[in-house]
């Protein structure tokens, strides 16, 4: 079926870019009174009203003067967990660090003890409800990680929710293995590590469960030896790596995900011009996760450092029950601008084509494009420019949003 949607205010997002880096960051394709069409999922043609309008279409609706978007990337959640950390919550508004309530068995271990409890048709009814919400708040492509389940049963578990999630939602849906989360109770770290890469890799594998591998290289959590060990067993089993990096120390694991090819390294709170420069040049995206941030009211990653050096910055929601409980991806765009200062052109770049890129879907997601899928957003009225979004952070701006070329 062909859809033609005319009369569209502004398009925005045009472009075939796999990433955006330094300059080009600040660069956003725009048409002005335009028309796009769509043929069963994908975009085939846009254009101007004044250029004439394509013929043989089955389906003609109006924009009304609207403003177009691809839908948001988001190339960083935890979206499948169990139950609540909300006790954790009032632990940080008491003063716990992160790192102390972690000592303390809160944390990713609460989390894993209470997924371990909860069957699989649950932890499925409680994450697709988050999943929908995303995906109504404009997301288009998601990255979920298992990482709750530290035991080979309970990620196996996680991942076989991913997968349905998958199946049964119209959004881009991408699996990473994050079994090195954290250290499983009552064992050593490097037992650890060798239950990761001697048994839960092969097993995540020989389902085919997961597109990519993921090590939270962190003060406290596990070394850069040891990440470099676990991916590179994943990448033997075909996982290709991503990576949790300087979230709460220059760890070292910019340069070890650099090392072994990395897709993205995501967290970046505190970087020096080494990480700067280890990057520079590499097929790596950097990845910043602005709300987690603001909800555990840490430093903010020197995004506008890293595009002045002439790289691209992601940034991705780090949607999770402990330290970043939204999945709203203009809000991520909006603390872009706001604390990041990162122009609305830039954060949104960072939301959509870059992030797409952090998570292998710059093909598919990401633009606007001819061969690319029609994941759309169309803006409410009175939104009719990108800097409308982050300043109007919290004004509901969504009409619709359209998935694989049906409104959601």
């Amino acid at each position: 079926m062909k859809t033609l949607v005319t009369d569209i205010g502004l398009l925005v997002g045009i472009g075939t870019d796999i990433r955006k880096e330094g300059a080009a960051m600040s660069e956003v394709g725009c048409l002005k009174d335009a028309w796009l069409l769509i043929e069963d999922e994908q975009i085939v043609g846009f254009g101007t009203m004044a250029d004439g309008l394509p013929s043989g279409v089955d389906l003609n609706w109006s924009a009304e003067g609207r403003m177009v978007i691809p839908a948001f990337c988001d190339s960083h959640t935890h979206a499948v967990w169990a139950g609540s950390r909300e006790r954790e919550f009032e632990d940080k508004i008491r003063g716990l660090s992160y790192a102390e309530i972690a000592a303390n068995g809160g944390g990713i271990l609460n989390s894993a003890d209470l997924l371990h409890n909860t069957s699989e048709d649950e932890l499925f009814e409680q994450s697709i409800e988050r999943v929908l919400e995303m995906m109504a708040a404009g997301s288009g492509a998601i990255e979920i990680k298992s990482g709750y389940g530290l035991s080979t049963a309970d990620e196996l578990k996680m991942l076989r929710v991913i997968r349905r999630i998958r199946e049964t939602v119209p959004a881009v849906v991408k699996s990473t293995f994050l079994g090195a989360h954290a250290v499983a109770r009552g064992m050593s770290r490097e037992d650890y590590v060798r239950l990761v890469c001697r048994e839960m890799i092969p097993a995540v594998a020989a389902e085919g469960l997961a597109d990519f591998a993921d090590v939270f290289c962190e003060q406290g959590f596990f070394t850069v030896d040891d990440t470099a060990e676990i991916l590179e067993t994943a990448a033997k089993y075909g996982l290709r790596p991503k990576l949790h990096a300087n979230q709460l120390a220059v760890s070292g694991g910019v340069q070890v995900g650099v090392a072994n090819g990395a897709l993205s390294v995501d967290h970046l709170e505190r970087t020096t011009q080494a990480e700067i420069d280890c990057l520079k040049g590499s097929a790596t995206m950097p990845t910043m996760l602005p709300g987690a941030s603001f909800f555990l009211r840490d430093p903010y990653g020197n995004a506008k450092g890293f595009i002045e050096a002439g790289l691209g910055v992601a940034l991705a929601s780090d949607y999770n029950p402990g330290t970043s409980p939204s999945g709203d991806m203009r809000f991520v765009m909006a603390l872009g601008c706001i604390r990041m200062r990162l122009t609305p052109e830039q954060a949104f770049n960072a939301v959509t084509v870059n992030s797409a890129c952090a998570m292998d879907v710059s093909g598919i997601a990401g633009s606007i494009a001819v061969g690319k899928l029609a994941n759309l957003i169309v803006a409410k009225p009175g939104f009719d420019t990108l800097g409308s979004l982050a300043y109007r952070y919290t004004t509901p701006f969504i009409d619709k949003v359209i998935l694989r070329g049906k409104a959601i």
